[in-house]
């Protein structure tokens, strides 16, 4: 009882307060936690969680209406990870699959285990941002992609015979897809002194253009490194509409 009494201030009905907010014109923000395909309608069924973690998610568990949100940022990483069971086409289990491990650290935090790594998906990523319709996308990790001579990312799933571009419902048939691949030059250079997108070598450029291309969706901001200094945003009014 004594920490709830020592909470009790901190606890109130916030759906009023923050339609209070909204109608006073404050900028209110929300933050997602885990990712669109651990959505529980949306995602990889059974390998999901228990909620909604996507930009719908955001109405249902604070009682906003959609309308009240205009803008809607995704944030992905430069390369495809999964944690646990489930289906990963793009998934390396190879040497670059741990050197892109050991280069971004992907070990759990708290048990060490670590997480699975591949190449970036790009049919995922854009099923990703038309079901959260994003107004754009934060690109992080950058810098885990360095000194890979070729990236390759996935533009279709091979299945059947056909060659589609989204993610079947069905697990099995997800299961059963082959990545078709295309292939991106890499670079050597260390990515977290940059400090523009000038900055950014021609091939690290030319990556991001395939991704947002492909996505429809412009990039934000970018992540090249861990510190503060290290984030470049590229588009302020993808951030804050008004």
């Amino acid at each position: 009882s004594g920490y709830a009494d020592q909470l009790r201030e901190f606890v109130t009905d916030t759906e009023p307060v923050l339609q209070d907010a909204i109608q006073r014109g404050e900028r209110v923000l929300f933050e997602g936690a885990q990712g669109t395909f651990l959505d529980l309608d949306q995602g990889t069924y059974p390998f999901v969680t228990s909620s909604y973690p996507t930009a719908g998610g955001a109405c249902i568990g604070s009682g906003i209406g959609p309308r009240a949100i205009d803008s809607v940022l995704g944030v992905c990483k430069a390369y495809t990870t999964r944690v646990g069971s489930g289906p990963f086409c793009t998934e390396l289990d190879n040497e670059i699959g741990q050197q892109i491990r050991d280069q971004g650290n992907e070990y759990g935090t708290t048990t060490g285990r670590g997480r699975r790594c591949g190449w970036l998906d790009l049919v995922a990523l854009r099923q990703s941002c038309r079901i959260n319709s994003l107004s754009g996308l934060v690109v992080t990790r950058l810098d885990v992609l360095r000194n890979i001579p070729e990236l390759q990312v996935c533009t279709g799933y091979r299945l059947n015979g056909s060659v589609i571009n989204h993610l079947p419902s069905d697990i099995d048939d997800l299961a059963a897809v082959e990545p078709v691949y295309e292939t991106l030059q890499g670079w050597e250079e260390d990515l977290q002194s940059c400090r523009s997108l000038e900055d950014l070598p021609r091939s690290t450029r030319i990556y991001l253009d395939f991704i947002e291309n492909y996505t429809k969706t412009p990039t934000a901001i970018l992540s090249i490194g861990p510190e503060r200094e290290e984030t470049i945003v590229l588009r302020r009014d993808l951030i804050w509409s008004h």
